[in-house]
């Protein structure tokens, strides 16, 4: 059996709107060999995400659904997906996000040139643009350069839709914390990597599109305070006042990140 290079995986949840341009953005990859691992989130839409997705599957066995039965949240679907993925690299792309037709063969060419033995997620920059993907909201966002665990408890700069992990790279087996759900869940998942003594790497291209939905749970940075306290206090177990600083960094770093320039 021949396996892809990448697997991209694509959590979904009442995305029949939206998940066919991302499908169409997949297939239009100048770089062909991957396979697309869509998992249906338990969506309450009555099958129209579900009948989206195996409009494409039917066409291309590149694209594959699994359904899940019960609502597991973005992290228990991203969990779902891994334990199916068959390609060395996993390329995370969420059903609402779009990348641009030469994604996958940059990241590629990033991935084979870089030197650094413990580099295992590779991420690029992103535009930021409005829910009909017309219009750019905010300047694109870059964040370059070599990134320690250390580093991502003052600012995370990976966007999931812009990131791809080298699943051989990783000293013991990582997923999702799904006691998570939808919240920090891809953050601890990157901080979770990089404590096997392992470093991400950013690059400045910009490649994906970022719909900056209105009903978004991250689309209010607000909404966003309690679950990264929650992270910093009671999963990495830090004390109060190191929780205070690193929440206090995490801050202004999103009002930089999120401010009009």
């Amino acid at each position: 059996m021949t396996h892809p290079v990448f697997s991209i995986i694509t959590p979904m949840y009442k995305g029949a709107s939206l998940v066919a341009a991302t499908i169409k953005s997949v297939i239009a990859q100048e770089f062909p060999d991957w396979e697309m691992i869509i998992v249906d989130d338990c969506s309450p839409d009555n099958g129209e995400g579900i009948a989206v997705v195996n409009s494409f599957a039917k066409n291309d066995s590149r694209i594959k659904l699994i359904p899940l039965s019960q609502n597991r949240g973005s992290s228990g679907a991203r969990n779902e997906a891994l334990r199916n993925a068959c390609g060395r690299y996993w390329a995370f792309l969420d059903s609402d996000d779009i990348w641009h037709p030469d994604y996958l063969k940059i990241m590629k060419k990033h991935i084979d040139s870089c030197s650094d033995k413990q580099a295992a997620v590779f991420y690029c920059g992103y535009r930021r643009m409005d829910e009909l993907c017309k219009q750019e909201l905010l300047p694109a966002y870059i964040c370059a350069g070599i990134k320690t665990y250390h580093t991502l408890l003052y600012h995370c700069p990976i966007f999931p839709s812009a990131a791809i992990v080298d699943s051989t790279k990783l000293k013991h087996p990582v997923f999702f914390r799904e006691e998570l759900r939808n919240l920090r869940d891809d953050y601890v998942f990157w901080l979770d990597i990089l404590a096997q003594e392992l470093v991400a790497v950013g690059y400045d291209d910009i490649l994906v599109d970022y719909r900056m939905r209105n009903d978004s749970l991250t689309a209010s940075k607000k909404k966003m305070i309690y679950p990264q306290w929650n992270i910093y206090r009671n999963v990495l177990k830090m004390n109060i006042f190191k929780s205070f600083f690193y929440l206090c960094s995490w801050a202004l770093n999103g009002i930089r990140k999120y401010k009009k320039i």
